[in-house]
């Protein structure tokens, strides 16, 4: 009699818990979760710039003191960091002496690293670049478009982006990121270790979007390397058009052997039959245009 109602209590336990389970949700860690708000971080960006004091309002009041870099070097864009305000709108900023022994024209490569440990809550930080000369005047102005790579290392991984100098009056660059810049995004393929939208712990294996732009971020800049050319060169910048596909391009390219008749081939085109020499010479249809 004990011993059964030992099982009968343990039966019933076991049931309770069971039933628990089934109508509660997938427990995941705080430190695996999504944010729930994916905006949240940014807009706490954009307003923590907002608030801070620009150090100055005209290219005169700069420091350009450091060099442009030999080669692409890290820099962290964030509160603690000098602010310039242009037409109200405010911005970190970076400033630089251009090389004067180097033979134009050059490049200057920049990336952007992605600010946020979640993919789909991510920004960059967009970059625009300024080239002045003696008199610290623009001669010309960029808005940077950024191209997404994705390399074996570190280095290679990011969005990039570069210049090119080749005014011979440019002796100054400032680095900054316009209004324009800071409402836009940038194309970007989904990774395979990002959460999908649809449930935090499911992993989505494809798929692309946007990434904003933010104030704010870690920023490469320096003279263009092999590394950095290999990369921008590479980098994906929209999503690329749809084909007909690998079989459809192979068939059209590539003779294929004729089932049944294993000593022909099958050719991709019809050949054209051979002039008797005595048709006229053919002529393009009026009207018509050259495809572009």
């Amino acid at each position: 009699m004990r011993y059964r109602l030992i099982a009968s209590i343990a039966l019933a336990v076991s049931v309770a818990l069971a039933a628990g389970c089934h109508s509660m949700k997938t427990f995941v860690p705080p430190n695996l979760r999504a944010p729930e708000n994916a905006n949240g971080t940014l807009d706490q960006a954009r307003k923590t710039l907002q608030q801070a004091t620009p150090c100055c309002s005209t290219f005169a009041d700069f420091s350009f003191q450091d060099n442009l870099p030999w080669q692409p070097k890290k820099f962290v864009l964030g509160p603690g960091s000098t602010v310039v305000s242009f037409n109200g709108e405010h911005s970190y900023f970076l400033s630089f002496s251009l090389p004067r022994e180097t033979q134009l024209p050059y490049r200057v490569a920049l990336k952007s690293e992605l600010n946020g440990r979640w993919l789909r809550a991510s920004y960059l930080f967009a970059p625009t670049v300024v080239l002045l000369d003696d008199a610290f005047q623009p001669i010309a102005t960029q808005d940077v478009g950024l191209c997404e790579h994705m390399g074996w290392t570190d280095e290679t991984t990011g969005a990039f982006g570069s210049i090119e100098v080749a005014d011979k009056r440019a002796r100054y660059l400032v680095l900054y990121s316009s209004a324009k810049q800071q409402a836009g995004n940038t194309y970007w393929e989904q990774s395979p270790a990002a959460f999908s939208a649809e449930a935090p712990v499911k992993m989505a294996a494809a798929g692309t979007f946007k990434v904003p732009h933010g104030p704010d971020g870690t920023v490469w800049i320096g003279m263009m390397d092999k590394t950095y050319q290999g990369a921008v060169d590479n980098a994906i910048c929209a999503k690329p058009a749809q084909g007909d596909g690998v079989l459809s391009t192979l068939r059209d390219s590539i003779p294929f052997p004729v089932i049944g008749d294993g000593n022909k081939t099958a050719t991709p085109a019809a050949t054209a039959p051979k002039s008797s020499g005595t048709d006229a010479s053919s002529t393009p249809a009026t009207g018509s245009s050259p495809s572009s």
